[in-house]
């Protein structure tokens, strides 16, 4: 098969390595993790890479007029409706059945709640999400510390952080997601004492690779995966299948 994918790249260890030295043509597109923060403003950009792909203009992606693409792949969750109104006219789309990344990391939409829901309170902790954005640490509030003495004087700066930084009491964990395949001794130790400064519990969990080795092989059952024809576009189902199409 020849896949092409656009996926966070917050998976994009994951991803990549998986891909390596897997028989199918796969050909990764990473979008920037920030867009998660705006949803309209990630469905405008997996969109407009659809888009380039129908064309053939897209910079990215390989040839399609001699290597043909059998579906699109988004390496997304639901996202906060980010990809909600995604479609495509030309290919199918597959999408893991997950409210977010996490479910990709875990292995399962099942495993990602059972743990949620003894959990409450859970901060996700990853390679790819050190990586890719400022995550709640002491690093990240004396960043935004140090700009809201910039903006508005030391005498404010404090008041603004209480408010600011008020949702922090919201989560009672900080939580790693350890994939064996990777050395994470740093960021396993960085995760911890972002939970010791924020006066969370830590907590470590194995990675399960099954859900995305499944997804680059085409193995895609209704259960785990929506396949969404050309023509249709993403819709939630706000139960445990999470995503659902409709025609257009």
């Amino acid at each position: 098969m020849n896949l092409k994918i656009i996926a966070c790249r917050v998976l994009s260890r994951e991803l990549s390595l998986l891909s390596a030295t897997h028989p199918n043509i796969i050909d990764i597109t990473y979008l920037r993790q920030g867009y998660h923060n705006t949803p309209d403003l990630l469905r405008q950009h997996v969109q407009t890479e659809i888009d380039l792909i129908e064309s053939g203009d897209d910079p990215h992606t390989i040839d399609t007029e001699y290597t043909p693409i059998d579906a699109i792949l988004l390496g997304y969750g639901l996202c906060s409706n980010g990809i909600i109104g995604v479609k495509s006219g030309k290919y199918p789309l597959v999408v893991p059945r997950g409210h977010d990344c996490i479910t990709m990391l875990l292995g399962s939409k099942e495993r990602y709640k059972e743990y949620f829901d003894s959990h409450r309170g859970v901060y996700w902790y990853t390679k790819g999400w050190i990586e890719n954005s400022t995550m709640p640490s002491e690093e990240r509030y004396l960043m935004v510390y140090n700009q809201y003495v910039e903006a508005y004087g030391e005498d404010n700066a404090d008041y603004l952080m209480e408010m600011d930084q008020g949702w922090y009491r919201e989560y009672e964990w900080a939580t790693f997601i350890d994939w064996p395949q990777f050395d994470n001794a740093a960021d396993i130790k960085y995760s911890r004492n972002c939970a010791e400064y924020l006066k969370w519990n830590f907590d470590m969990v194995n990675g399960d690779d099954s859900l995305l080795k499944a997804f680059i092989s085409g193995e895609w059952n209704d259960e785990r995966f929506l396949v969404v024809p050309p023509g249709c576009e993403i819709v939630p189902t706000y139960d445990e299948r999470i995503i659902e199409h409709k025609n257009v």
